[in-house]
């Protein structure tokens, strides 16, 4: 019989625990929280010193009364929940929830699913950290506060089904200011002015950019001054006044935080927050390889730390001098500068074994989580490679008192981007520059000058978003993923071709929130309240003297807006569909199920039906719409809207473009364009945006 019992978070962890442990030891998951605060009521006792009143969760009766059999037959218990706040909070809620107040009982944490983290961790048990769970506790409790007394107050002005929170209040802020910045934004005019010349011996031209005068680097505002300086440089001769070379570095990354590997994914690999984290959150608790079983291939995915271990530090330096030679491993670990509180001091995202390359594993993994463990694996393995190092060449070309410049970089070694290299780091050479000194003699072509306008701020996406909240200190790895998927299935704001644009709802909300609770939506006190629950974790402040100094004033706040705020009605979105039974334009709702059509004469009317989504193609049997539709079992496919009368359907999506052989129906696959008539076969690049 085991004598020790294992209790982790997630069942997926279990199998793979086990196998690292042997027979003395049993793995039992307890899925998560087992206790939290009452749906019903707020919870917290304002009363008698803001003492939270906990429950177990509705459906972890069984699951506890499973644990408390296992508990019974163990000579010791090993807490191992997730390494941070959240992790150490479950513990502390098992060790009351399973009266372990008397056992033996141990904290464990473990950075990575492998046997020697697993193994190493039970030499080094601990205490439960009453800092971590008091920090969380506090965390819980304030979002607690903010949502169950503003929500109401959204519903009774607003809507009902509306919420507010702590964080997600600011997020919204922060994209509705973007929205305002951009809305006002006027553009300011400027012009650049490119020289194209001719060198002896060679047919492509050098072109430069017009820098200034030789005094000083000048910027063109208008045509007038455009005009003023082509009658300036009419008729000028034109020399090479200086060719200056030298060496450039460029710093190998960092590796993965939480949040540079969303952005970085959501960049790279078009994948929401959201599903980044699914997949890590996979590729940490395991992975079934053939020949090695399941074995965690990632660490933790919670981090904002860049530190590394040392075992992880020799791991690279042998792995890369022996892949790739001793002259691309790096001399020294990269750091990264943080005046913040590093949470937990956790590592950063990492392989957890080098040897397990991605093509490797490639057969174990499916395809979105091969794509993502490789940019985690080349990213980590490019951070611990050389810098790589450029040979550049600028050139000043002078015409009467006005200057010219080109530059152009030659790699010398390519130190870490022989892994690793973003798009956004892609040099240009330019050829011409390395035969060119100051006895070259050019000869001028023509001189390009263009018109341009100042663009606004772009809008945010889910990559940007998070980077906003990282630098403003606003949330934790841990809250950046559900508080974008929270505002968005709230319907405050809506995802286009990745931007994000805050809807009509959003709006609102957030005028309201601005106008009754200021503070709450203040980006500089949200970030002071997240250095205070860092205070909390260091032991330094104590938690509930947070929540006693932040509830009055919530309290006074919503109580003013109760009585001063006013009711405000969102219009729901008029379609193109016309009552069956009265004749009125349906409008869009929202229901448990999503978007359906309803007549706005409710309750004299009472139509209903269901909504979908138009492509704006017509059907090429009966020329009715074509919709987006679902299969029972969620299937996208692309159907008539007069179904049944029609059967018109087929699964790639329909595009505006005809076929410009037959002038039939063309169909999306990948980048391409595709003939519906297979006997056609026309194909041609996706001219319009899916």
């Amino acid at each position: 019989m085991a004598k020790y019992l294992v209790i982790v978070e997630s069942p997926a962890k279990v199998k793979t625990i086990k196998k690292f442990l042997g027979s003395n030891y049993e793995v039992v998951a307890s899925n998560g929280h087992v206790r939290d605060l009452p749906k019903s009521t707020l919870g917290i006792d304002v009363e008698h010193d803001y003492e939270p009143k906990y429950i177990t969760i509705r459906g972890k009766g069984d699951i506890l009364a499973n644990l408390r059999k296992e508990v019974k037959k163990a000579e010791k218990i090993y807490l191992a929940t997730d390494p941070d706040r959240e992790g150490e909070a479950i513990s502390w809620h098992l060790l009351i929830a399973l009266k372990l107040e008397d056992k033996k009982v141990y904290r464990i944490t473990f950075n990575e699913i492998t046997k020697n983290a697993v193994k190493e961790s039970l030499k080094n048990a601990r205490e439960i950290d009453m800092n971590l769970v008091d920090a969380q506790q506090a965390r819980r409790a304030l979002d607690r506060m903010v949502g169950y007394r503003i929500s109401p107050l959204l519903w009774a002005k607003v809507k009902r089904g509306l919420s507010a929170g702590r964080v997600q209040s600011v997020a919204l802020r922060i994209i509705c200011d973007r929205e305002e910045e951009i809305n006002s934004f006027i553009p300011e005019e400027y012009w650049t002015l490119d020289a194209s010349f001719t060198i002896p011996g060679e047919k492509k031209p050098l072109v430069a950019k017009y820098y200034g005068t030789k005094e000083q680097k000048a910027s063109v505002s208008s045509k007038e001054e455009m005009d003023r300086i082509l009658d300036e440089l009419d008729g000028a001769k034109f020399a090479v006044s200086e060719v200056k070379k030298g060496e450039r570095v460029k710093k190998a990354p960092l590796p993965f935080t939480t949040s540079t590997l969303q952005q970085e994914a959501s960049k790279v690999l078009n994948f929401s927050t959201q599903k980044t984290m699914r997949l890590a959150q996979q590729l940490y608790e395991g992975i079934d390889i053939k020949g090695s079983g399941t074995v965690g291939v990632i660490t933790y995915l919670r981090t904002d730390s860049t530190r590394v271990s040392d075992e992880a530090l020799a791991m690279s330096e042998e792995y890369i001098t022996k892949h790739y030679g001793k002259e691309y491993a790096a001399e020294t670990e990269s750091a990264k500068k943080n005046d913040k509180k590093i949470q937990d001091a956790h590592e950063a995202i990492r392989p957890t074994d080098l040897s397990l390359t991605p093509i490797q594993i490639k057969e174990s993994l499916s395809r979105d989580q091969l794509r993502l463990y490789q940019l985690i694996w080349k990213r980590f393995v490019a951070s611990r490679m050389a810098p790589a190092k450029y040979e550049t060449t600028s050139v000043k070309i002078d015409g009467g008192n006005h200057r010219f410049t080109v530059a152009a970089s030659k790699i010398l070694f390519d130190g870490f981007m022989s892994v690793y290299t973003a798009d956004d780091e892609k040099e240009e050479s330019n050829t011409l520059v390395k035969g060119i000194d100051e006895s070259t003699i050019l000869k001028l072509n023509e001189f390009e000058p263009k018109q341009h306008f100042t663009q606004p701020a772009p809008h945010y996406t889910e990559a940007s978003l998070v980077r906003a909240l990282e630098e403003l200190g606003i949330g934790r790895p841990s809250t950046y993923a559900p508080t974008i998927t929270t505002i968005l299935a709230r319907r405050y704001i809506v995802k286009e071709n990745r931007n994000i644009y805050v809807t009509e709802l959003g709006e609102v909300v957030n005028a309201m929130m601005k106008e009754a609770f200021p503070s709450i939506v203040d980006v500089n006190f949200t970030a002071n309240m997240e250095a205070l629950l860092d205070g909390v974790e260091e032991g330094v402040v104590n938690w509930k003297t947070i929540i006693s100094n932040f509830y009055p004033d919530l309290d006074d706040a919503v109580k003013v807006a109760e009585k001063e705020l006013a009711e405000v009605k969102i219009a729901d979105e008029v379609s193109d569909e016309v009552c069956d039974m009265c004749g009125k334009q349906m409008v869009i709702k929202y229901g448990p199920h999503g978007r359906f059509l309803a007549c706005p004469g409710f309750p004299d009317c009472r139509n209903t039906k269901p909504y979908f989504e138009k492509v704006g193609v017509d059907c090429p049997k009966c020329g009715k719409d074509i919709v987006m539709k679902k299969t029972k079992k969620g299937r996208k496919y692309f159907g008539c809207i007069g179904n049944p009368e029609c059967d018109f359907m087929v699964w790639q999506k329909p595009a505006q473009q005809k076929c410009e052989r037959c002038g039939g129906l063309m169909l999306h696959k990948g980048n391409k364009l595709v003939c519906a008539d297979e006997s056609c076969g026309f194909v041609t690049t996706v001219q319009e945006k899916i």
